[in-house]
């Protein structure tokens, strides 16, 4: 489907003829990418054994800090991130409208 979509709008891959050469590459790249990303949100998982286990500290405080929630804060934590961003860069533009219809 994404090859397709290459294909219609006249974009490619350098190396990789349009077509199934395509597909055949994104499928690659999507494989290693999903394993990589699941092997991390094992990593993730794991933490907090590792954690209560090494530091002697009860799982249920290990867990806390760990795991989901950590996936959690990150999450929001870029999100906030990226608002914060987006207000700026707004600001911005606000300011360069105000100064361009003064003139």
């Amino acid at each position: 489907d994404m090859a397709n979509n290459l294909k219609d709008y006249g974009s490619f891959i350098p190396g990789y003829r349009p077509g199934e050469r395509t597909a055949s590459y994104l499928e690659q790249v999507m494989a290693r990418i999903t394993y990589v990303g699941a092997g991390f949100l094992a990593i993730i998982a794991i933490i907090p054994t590792i954690v209560a286990t090494a530091m002697d500290i009860p799982f249920l405080i290990a867990s806390f800090y760990g795991g989901t929630g950590l996936l959690i804060v990150v999450s929001v934590a870029l999100d906030l991130v990226q608002k914060i961003d987006s207000h700026l860069v707004m600001r911005n533009y606000t300011g360069l409208l105000e100064a361009d219809s003064g003139q």
